[in-house]
């Protein structure tokens, strides 16, 4: 199964704050908020929707399409990321930008405040996914990350037209859109994946109900922290999986993406949208365990013991014939 993973490519620039950010607020200040926070470290990490999403599927050899822009400095994260299993042919290499940059500070309730720079990533609208296509022999499934917004409604119209099966997936982008972009974004997706709260403001700002949007997506796919996923479908009883047990909690930061690439991973390997789920939450436990995003090391015996504690020897054997 050939999936492609449309999305940003990043650098991750992650701070960490001692305190708590709930302390910092001034009830009736709100309006004027002026805030610099002394953090402990910094680390300077690998990132970006697409290429984490991309990478855990490598990780467990479903050999992605990733699909997006980054900057004349690629070349060190490129060589990275297909050492790990990332198809990166199709990624377009801007002449003047820098690739897209995400600063982010966690505090020691695992809140985060966070800023995005954009740079290659605007160029991510010049992509079209015919020549994608063409080069790999067709696509069975295009994932719509987050990214530049005008790529993704291109990406999600090129779609449609070509009759290629899609995924909408905002995330990070649904604060800057309006609800007609998002009713054109998730009309007709195979999947719509998102978080408890983006689930609200789908609903808030398209005006559609759940029901009336579960009606236009083949899958609602809905991540709920530390009590697993939902997958929904219509006239059919939701699928609800839970997590595997954590060793620590490390880092938040990219653990949908995670998420995302072994649920993705499941659907390449065929087996039941149940099993899907449950590879996609373990990956993410790896994740939570992690500084960083792409830091994880995915040791496929570890891996399949956790699994196994986690859903059973069942679960397992339908998983352990695919890991690579």
């Amino acid at each position: 199964m050939r999936i492609a993973v449309t999305g940003s490519i990043a650098t991750d620039h992650l701070m960490t704050f001692p305190g708590r950010f709930a302390d910092q607020f001034v009830a009736d200040q709100l309006h004027t908020v002026s805030l610099s926070f002394l953090v402990d470290n910094l680390d300077v990490r690998r990132g970006g929707v697409g290429a984490n999403i991309a990478f855990g599927m490598g990780q467990l050899g479903t050999r992605p399409i990733l699909v997006g822009a980054a900057g004349f400095d690629f070349d060190e994260y490129r060589a990275w990321l297909d050492r790990h299993g990332v198809d990166t042919e199709s990624v377009r290499i801007s002449e003047t930008l820098h690739t897209a940059r995400f600063v982010c500070t966690t505090d020691a309730d695992h809140n985060q405040i966070g800023s995005f720079y954009t740079g290659a990533m605007s160029e991510a609208r010049l992509i079209e996914l015919k020549t994608v296509a063409d080069r790999v022999n067709g696509l069975d499934l295009v994932l719509i990350g987050a990214d530049d917004p005008e790529g993704m409604l291109r990406h999600t119209e090129e779609c449609r037209s070509r009759g290629i099966p899609f995924a909408a997936d905002f995330s990070q982008q649904i604060a800057r859109m309006g609800g007609e972009e998002i009713r054109i974004l998730l009309d007709g997706a195979t999947y719509l994946f998102s978080n408890e709260y983006e689930k609200g403001l789908i609903e808030s700002k398209t005006g559609w109900t759940g029901d009336e949007i579960l009606a236009k997506v083949g899958h609602r796919v809905t991540t709920l922290g530390s009590r697993g996923v939902r997958i929904e479908r219509v006239g059919e009883d939701p699928i609800e999986v839970g997590c595997p047990d954590e060793e620590r909690k490390a880092d938040p930061t990219g653990v949908g993406d995670a998420f995302r690439a072994g649920f993705l991973s499941g659907l390449a390997w065929g087996v039941s949208l149940e099993r899907a789920a449950q590879v996609g939450c373990m990956l993410a436990t790896l994740v939570i365990e992690t500084v960083g995003t792409q830091e994880y090391r995915l040791r496929r015996a570890s891996f399949m013991e956790r699994f196994t504690k986690a859903y059973g020897e069942s679960a397992a054997e339908e998983v352990q014939g695919h890991l690579r």
